[in-house]
């Protein structure tokens, strides 16, 4: 009777300890590290929502800061933040930031794409050219403007409802006032190898985003195969005002990218 209790005994310590392993190993398998990247006419500290539900969950989260006076600047600046984690990571962007990762992200750190609300053009493409297919109310409105050197913003009057209408008039206000001008020429650069050809792909969709067609976010979506959410309600700047959301979707990305 002792022996078989023992027996008994035994075999239960290494079931735990096998579960152990295998939730030591599911953790280890999980990407930590990731990095977003902004889209034209804002910089990095729209993601402060998203950053803070990313770290606290105990991911390493980078942020890249594009200049937005060159597509390839844009692209060699997200470039160099890659170079610099120590492990597979996971590529976030939002709008104009999509086409910058889908060519960054053929970097063999990158395990995962997640775009939010963003362009995802295919080689050979541009952005200019894709949004065509599904016009936005940006598009139409009239309300991008550009310097006599060949920067573009948008009209500061009309920011709130075309880009951020799902943020307080305060906050939106602030964005307005503090856009970081995109060189005009960035929206048709081509894109050479695009990344979510060979990696896998997250899309969140914004339903009610006027500066990008959502019909344009589910073309893209549907043609990459990529997994995707749909945020009822969310506007251009979802991943500002909905960052609950958009962090759950790049943490499904992280745990299931590999």
């Amino acid at each position: 009777m002792f022996q078989s209790n023992l027996k008994v005994g035994f075999a239960y310590v290494a079931l735990l300890a096998a579960l152990g392993l295998t939730t030591v190993q599911a953790q280890n398998s999980q990407v930590k590290n990731v990095v977003l990247v902004h889209g034209a006419w804002a910089d990095g500290s729209g993601w402060k929502g998203v950053y803070d539900i990313l770290v606290k969950d105990g991911y390493n989260v980078s942020i890249v800061q594009e200049p937005e006076t060159s597509f390839k600047d844009d692209v060699a600046a997200t470039k160099r933040v890659l170079a610099l984690q120590d492990g597979p990571c996971i590529l976030v962007a939002h709008s104009y930031g999509g086409s910058v990762i889908t060519e960054a992200g053929n970097d063999p750190s990158v395990v995962g794409l997640v775009y939010i609300a963003a362009h995802m053009p295919d080689a050979g493409e541009k952005e200019s050219e894709d949004g065509n297919r599904f016009p936005s109310d940006l598009a139409k409105s009239g309300a991008i403007k550009k310097t006599p050197d060949g920067f573009t913003y948008i009209d500061p009057t009309r920011f709130h409802e075309l880009f951020a209408a799902d943020l307080p008039a305060d906050r939106a206000a602030f964005m307005a006032r503090s856009q970081v001008l995109n060189y005009a020429d960035n929206f048709s650069a081509t894109i050479t190898t695009a990344a979510w050809r060979s990696k896998p792909s997250w899309m969140a969709v914004a339903t009610k985003d006027r500066t990008i067609n959502p019909d344009l976010e589910r073309w893209y979506a549907k043609r990459a195969n990529s997994h995707t959410v749909e945020i009822e309600g969310a506007s251009h700047c979802v991943y500002a005002s909905r960052p609950k959301e958009v962090a759950a979707l790049i943490e499904d990305a992280a745990t299931h990218a590999r």
